[in-house]
């Protein structure tokens, strides 16, 4: 199986989505990094943040081969922590001494694990991430999205997370 970190990012960690990606994470044997947990300033033009905790996570992500993204959908979008993150790899792209790391993200493969309150994922929820892996070179892969109407239920959705368990380990 080749490298797999997630990133999570949700206003509770031990929400829906914080179940589904731990109970992933457990089949694959991966690390989740929680972004709430990781000091990141917002996207500055002049980049006065540098000495926050990105670019040491950037480091650390640019060593493996896959990467999920996992998070629960607010209005159609990924919560701020996640958007943070996505706006900060604009670090990688503009300031000259980073961007032969930024490169390093061309090949990679990204996935997205989503729940929500109803059935299908959204699109613009989608879009944002599959447009962010082209325009960075990744590979999108694939998507989990559960519906936690009512609350993640333990064994609910074990097909669903066993099928992107699947995808995931065996996406060479």
């Amino acid at each position: 199986m080749l490298s797999t970190l997630a990133l999570f990012a949700s206003s509770r960690r031990e929400g829906n989505t914080g179940k589904v990606v731990d109970r992933i994470a457990a089949a694959l044997a991966i690390e989740v990094v929680d972004l709430t947990r990781v000091r990141m300033s917002a996207f500055d033009y002049q980049h006065r943040n540098r000495n926050d905790e990105f670019e040491p996570l950037m480091d650390r992500i640019l060593g493996y081969e896959q990467i999920i993204f996992a998070a629960p959908v607010y209005w159609y979008s990924a919560p701020p922590p996640m958007k943070v993150f996505i706006d900060r790899l604009n670090d990688f792209l503009d300031l000259p001494d980073l961007r032969p790391k930024g490169r390093q993200l061309r090949g990679k493969r990204g996935y997205i694990v989503a729940t929500s309150g109803i059935d299908a994922i959204s699109p613009a929820f989608v879009y944002m991430f599959k447009e962010t892996f082209e325009y960075l070179g990744m590979q999108y892969r694939g998507a989990l999205h559960l519906n936690c109407d009512g609350g993640y239920t333990p064994g609910k959705f074990d097909r669903e997370i066993d099928e992107f368990v699947s995808l995931v380990r065996d996406s060479d």
